[in-house]
């Protein structure tokens, strides 16, 4: 593999914008992802580790960067792993010190065993690290004993770093604000996942399984060179009311609901999409209440993605138009704002409206500045996704509704001119659904 062009050119501008950021004095250090054995000799899928992609799009595992503003031998180090004819044949090709240069854009290139020899040379003179301790417990022992034996020879020649830093303090905000690139990249990843959502609602009916419906989600994946960026929840009946439901393996049932938390990730960057539909097609009238409080919850949320706003202020709008609605439909009995501060609704519901979207699907970057909600800025992309979720057995609860689990979930970014949701190739009205899986 090699970097195409435009994509040397992203990863570059990057390094820069994070040096600049961390200035002349410090020094960066950004390992990769292990790979991890799945059974004795095979191993998960191997996926990159977000920071050091964001960085690099280096591919491979057991690999450092090094970032070293103003360095003369070259800013941008990467330790990598040996090239290995034997292990070449059994585990696939590497670029080895030579394609870190050549193909990856290092000024500068080792391999991973002379990280020891070459880290000294790397940290001297400089008086912060950032690195985040804690993560990596064998990188962490090397960066403190380098760091601990500059200090013991630092009279006779270059000083040795007196701090080290997180580096998540620095990069996370960084990866907060997407490019237009990463807009790009994540609109792919949206549109593939908006239509294999299209496709689970047109292949569900009573009798297949969940499993089954999850398959053509993933099938829709693959043949656009994507994977799911999460575990996929396929929940039909009572499962919609379990919020990480994975085990996708019950059959489904006519009259019950079917709610689908799925994305896929593309080149590095996730969709996250919930859909929420009937899985013979129409809609009870109990499951429409409960459905249309919800869908208007998302709604409305959506329309606070202003740049400027507050970012608790999709949660604050949701959960006061959720909670108007429980009132309605008898789940909750009381005053709306002395339910929402005694938090009564969470009974129903339990979870925040929306996270940072990125290259994770819970992607980095601070909510709060200084203990108050940020306020909202271009490029930044969040999830709105209000839900609703009737446990069977709910003490006081009609039975009418139990066992009705409800999300509606979509991907907005956050730009000059409003809101722009970035999921909308997927239905959510009731009357397009129905139209949808009757057609």
């Amino acid at each position: 593999m090699t970097l195409s062009t435009q994509d040397a050119r992203e990863h570059a501008r990057r390094r820069k914008e994070l040096m600049r950021r961390i200035g002349s004095d410090a020094v960066a250090i950004i390992p990769s992802s292990h790979e991890v054995v799945r059974a004795r000799d095979t191993h998960y899928r191997f996926r990159q580790n977000s920071d050091f992609q964001y960085l690099t799009g280096f591919p491979e595992p057991e690999s450092i960067a090094v970032l070293a503003p103003g360095r003369k031998g070259g800013e941008f180090v990467l330790f990598v792993r040996r090239r290995d004819k034997e292990r070449e044949i059994w585990d696939g090709r590497r670029a080895g010190p030579e394609g870190a240069v050549e193909r990856y854009g290092a000024d500068q290139a080792f391999n991973i065993d002379e990280l020891e020899t070459q880290l000294p040379k790397l940290l001297a003179g400089r008086e912060t690290v950032h690195y985040t301790l804690g993560e990596f417990a064998e990188i962490d022992t090397k960066i403190t004993s380098v760091t601990r034996y500059l200090r013991e020879v630092s009279r006779r020649g270059a000083s040795a770093p007196t701090t080290i830093t997180a580096l998540e303090t620095t990069l996370h905000e960084m990866r907060l604000l997407k490019s237009k690139a990463e807009i790009a990249l994540m609109k792919k990843a949206a549109d593939v996942s908006a239509r294999a959502h299209v496709r689970a609602m047109k292949a569900t009916a009573p009798g297949r399984y969940e499993w089954q419906v999850m398959a053509e989600i993933h099938s829709e994946f693959e043949v656009e060179d994507m994977q799911p960026g999460y575990g996929s929840i396929v929940g039909g009946g009572d499962n919609a009311c379990i919020l990480h439901y994975t085990e996708n393996n019950m059959r489904l049932n006519d009259g019950d609901l079917l709610l689908i938390d799925a994305g896929g990730e593309y080149r590095g960057y996730t969709a996250d999409i919930t859909r929420t539909f009937p899985v013979n097609g129409r809609f009870s009238d109990a499951q429409k209440a409960v459905y249309d409080v919800v869908l208007e919850a998302n709604k409305q949320a959506i329309k606070t993605l202003k740049a400027g706003a507050s970012a608790g202020k999709p949660h604050e709008v949701a959960t006061r138009i959720l909670t108007e609605g429980m009132v309605e439909l008898g789940l909750l009995k009381g005053d709306v704002k002395t339910l929402i501060a005694e938090e009564k609704h969470r009974q129903f519901y339990m979870h925040g409206t929306g996270h940072w979207l990125g290259m994770d699907v819970h992607d980095v970057g601070r909510y709060k500045l200084g203990g108050k909600f940020r306020a909202f800025e271009p490029g930044m992309i969040m999830t709105v996704e209000p839900g609703l979720y009737i446990a069977p057995g709910s003490e006081g609860v009609d039975e009418k509704f139990w066992g009705i689990g409800i999300r509606v979930e979509d991907d907005v970014l956050v730009t000059e001119n409003g809101p722009e949701v970035l999921t909308s190739g997927v239905p959510k009205e009731i009357r397009e659904i129905e139209a949808l899986m009757a057609g």
